[in-house]
């Protein structure tokens, strides 16, 4: 009994307080903190909301990709670097409408990405002349993409189509750039 006693002495000598009146104040704080914590939050503002499962597009061209830009609330912000598209929508923030990135949502930003640039006429997928350091400098906006965002499809080349007298022939350019036929009869 040394201890309870030593604790009764110390809690008297220190509140002024009977342990009695000092651990019914306490009882009391402790159900106000509650009831007040209860007015504010509930349990489910603790609890982790689900993340929506970004939509996949699949192969699209780059007229298609544009339609993903935030001027359609209900599409998804999507970005493309080499041809890789990455769903953005949970960084609204920054390529939502006003953003301070919005100009590369619904484009393949890589030549932008890869010089720094904010110029118009830099946002496209076109990597040609870029030194190394450029390119260094897009395999790191890359890098930190594939931590932060899902891909959702990639940036196809768009099809030609031609109508002769037999029937439809569409070309398209294969996964290697390889130009190929094939013919629709109606």
């Amino acid at each position: 009994m040394g201890i309870y006693s030593t604790v009764m002495e110390a809690v008297t000598e220190a509140t002024g307080l009977s342990p009695t009146e000092f651990f019914t104040i306490l009882a009391m704080m402790v159900v106000v903190y509650k009831i007040v914590c209860g007015m504010f939050l509930g349990p489910e503002d603790f609890r982790q909301k689900p993340q929506k499962e970004p939509i996949q597009v699949g192969d699209i061209t780059e007229s298609e990709l544009r339609a993903y830009d935030g001027s359609d609330p209900k599409k998804p912000l999507l970005i493309a670097i080499k041809g890789q598209i990455y769903d953005v929508s949970s960084s609204k923030v920054f390529y939502g409408r006003g953003g301070a990135y919005s100009m590369f949502t619904g484009r393949d930003a890589s030549r932008a990405l890869a010089m720094l640039s904010f110029k118009p006429e830099d946002l496209t997928g076109n990597l040609e002349g870029l030194s190394a350091e450029e390119l260094s400098v897009l395999e790191d906006w890359e890098c930190k993409f594939l931590d932060k965002y899902p891909i959702v499809g990639r940036v196809v080349q768009p099809s030609n189509t031609s109508q002769n007298g037999d029937g439809l022939h569409i070309h398209h350019n294969d996964t290697n750039g390889h130009q190929q036929q094939q013919t629709k009869d109606d």
